[in-house]
């Protein structure tokens, strides 16, 4: 099959690396949810050759994942997993870190629910969970643009959206979690940091 490309993916992937490699300096394995075309987990793999990375997704994107994974042949990337976060059980037990990218803006919010919680299950004390993507602020957006890529997504799906930090940071907390960087990135996004206690 063609290999799938993301030019979001293609922008954002080396401000993200800044933040996930102080995030991700003692951490030997990460869970990618929502891997999409492949083209981060690839990356950021090369980048972070300390940890091993685990991309997953749905099963309408493993084939994509694949072609980047095996063409990449990197011996700290290991095969995409079949992940939906709506369906238990979850096909790994535990990691000490998570990385999601545009994920939470395209779930319904139970989904999102669910994903938090999941995530606080998978990782022990002292892992790390890092969320990318953007956010409102005390229930305003960060940008006009922002306003138009939520109109956007609404009308796409009713249920998905651009999601409340605050909202977020108590499904984290709730976890187990606490924010320990909330660092602004190009194009209107955040890259959200946290440690689970």
């Amino acid at each position: 099959m063609n290999k799938p490309f993301s030019q979001a993916c293609e922008n954002n992937k080396r401000p993200i690396l800044t933040v996930l490699q102080q995030a991700f300096a003692g951490v030997d394995r990460v869970l990618e949810i929502g891997s999409g075309t492949g083209q981060h987990a690839v990356f950021f793999a090369e980048a972070m050759p300390w940890l091993t990375w685990q991309p997953s997704d749905r099963a309408e994107h493993l084939p994509g994942i694949r072609v980047w994974c095996e063409e990449a042949a990197l011996a700290n990337l290991a095969p995409p997993l079949e992940l939906d976060v709506d369906a238990t059980p979850w096909p790994i037990a535990t990691t000490t870190a998570v990385f999601s990218a545009n994920t939470a803006h395209i779930m319904s919010w139970p989904t999102v629910e669910r994903f938090i919680a999941g995530v606080g299950a998978l990782i022990c004390s002292g892992g790390v969970f890092c969320l990318y993507g953007p956010f409102n602020y005390a229930g305003g957006y960060t940008s006009a643009s922002n306003a138009q890529f939520d109109a956007w997504l609404r009308d796409r799906d009713p249920l998905g959206g651009i999601r409340d930090f605050e909202a977020i940071e108590r499904l984290a907390n709730a976890a187990g979690f606490v924010l320990q960087d909330d660092r602004p990135m190009p194009a209107n996004n955040r890259t959200l940091v946290w440690h689970k206690i």
